[in-house]
């Protein structure tokens, strides 16, 4: 599997919004997944994430987050926040282009731009399941995208279904009569 990149990142926005179009006209307010948010809310979370590591990659800063933040209007309908993701997904993905593969931003140390790019394919995907879940939508992440995610943030991850070994190593579902990690935590940064 290769090191995740702009294209993965933009492989998992694609995936994202193909399938939650069709069912922007549902209730949004609901639970997403086994999270407290609304679907709503965590895709304000998947737009700002992707705003946030972007904006890491073109700052660099080397001991915090930036201190700015994006602001969803409460009006946004779910159409507008698909488009929302799309922007901060087109966004992270020049920020991974134009990076040197030598480029570190902090994210709990310094991080590349592939830790970069698998945390942005990791909250696309992760959330995305968690609000296909909250919609009743049948779905899961494409595998690909997961195996990379795996590979980047949870190296001593089990071998499995990529798709199954990730939804269990966030602690979202079972694995072979293992319950689900809590607390959990990924590797983005590098030595």
């Amino acid at each position: 599997m290769p090191t995740p990149d702009a294209t993965h990142l933009r492989q998992a926005v694609t995936e994202t919004v193909t399938v939650l179009t069709p069912h922007t006209d549902a209730d949004w307010q609901v639970p997403a997944g086994t999270l407290d948010w609304t679907c709503w809310t965590t895709a304000a979370h998947i737009a700002h994430d992707l705003l946030a590591y972007a904006g890491q990659l073109t700052g660099r800063p080397d001991t915090g987050y930036l201190p700015f933040d994006l602001r969803v209007h409460d009006t946004a309908t779910p159409a507008d926040l698909l488009q929302v993701i799309t922007a901060c997904g087109g966004l992270l993905h020049a920020a991974l282009t134009t990076a040197g593969p030598d480029t570190r931003a902090w994210h709990f140390g310094p991080c590349d731009p592939a830790g970069f790019a698998a945390m942005g394919v990791a909250e696309t995907v992760l959330h995305t399941h968690d609000i296909t879940t909250g919609l009743g939508v049948p779905w899961q992440p494409p595998q690909e995208l997961c195996a990379g995610v795996l590979e980047r943030l949870f190296p001593h991850a089990p071998a499995g279904d990529p798709a199954r070994v990730l939804l269990w190593t966030t602690g979202r579902a079972p694995l072979d009569g293992r319950p689900p990690r809590n607390p959990w935590t990924w590797q983005a940064a590098v030595a």
